[in-house]
């Protein structure tokens, strides 16, 4: 694609909100090698979101920072040769030895210190997005009218809340949020919650 194509289709708003799927983040990746000026294009797509959101009244989504430093750390790391994987479908069967190969892996972990959340992609296919995610405290209310969401507990406990019933979870347990019901994630361990998170599309 050049420059200007790469500019009209936006695929670089995309990127910066971590929903591209895994060929679009390749062809994002490689727009930026080949024009560095796209950086400063990314620069202030970022800026017009955070003044849109402050001019509307409505702020950004807590994820949205740890999403694109996850989305960057994804690409980067496809960049310099890693084989993107196919992980399998979170279900009431699945176990943490099903993930065994990524919660192993060495640079599958969060820094020292980090504010509310930490996110890895493990993969982001067209159809579904897979990560670790660590919570200090928790996440707030949503509700989600695309995508299931999906958690396995693997360290740490929280409760979810699906409309009025609460879950506690411990690590090793399963979870699916359905569509169209508000939930939200409170921290109950006094370390943070990781849990391998997916979004399936509906």
């Amino acid at each position: 694609m050049t420059l200007s194509e790469i500019r009209k289709s936006e695929l670089l708003e995309l990127y910066i909100l971590g929903h591209l799927n895994e060929e679009e983040n390749l062809i994002v990746q490689k727009a930026l090698f080949r024009f560095p000026e796209l950086e400063e294009d990314l620069d202030e797509i970022e800026q017009t979101l955070i003044e849109l959101s402050e001019k509307t009244g409505t702020p950004p989504a807590p994820d949205l920072g740890p999403i694109i430093m996850a989305t960057i750390n994804y690409t980067t790391r496809l960049e310099n040769g890693e084989i993107p994987t196919s992980p399998p479908i979170l279900d009431a069967h699945s176990t943490l030895a099903d993930f065994k190969e990524w919660l192993e892996r060495p640079d599958m972990v969060p820094p020292e210190e980090f504010e509310e959340m930490f996110v890895k992609f493990i993969a982001h296919e067209s159809e579904k997005l897979t990560a670790l995610v660590w919570l200090k405290n928790g996440a707030p209310d949503e509700t989600h009218t695309d995508e299931y969401e999906k958690f396995l507990i693997a360290e740490g406990t929280c409760d979810i809340t699906i409309g009025e019933t609460i879950h506690h979870l411990s690590p090793g347990d399963y979870l699916a949020i359905p569509l169209h019901v508000n939930h939200r994630v409170t921290v109950t361990s006094s370390v943070p919650c990781k849990i391998i998170l997916q979004r399936v599309a509906a």
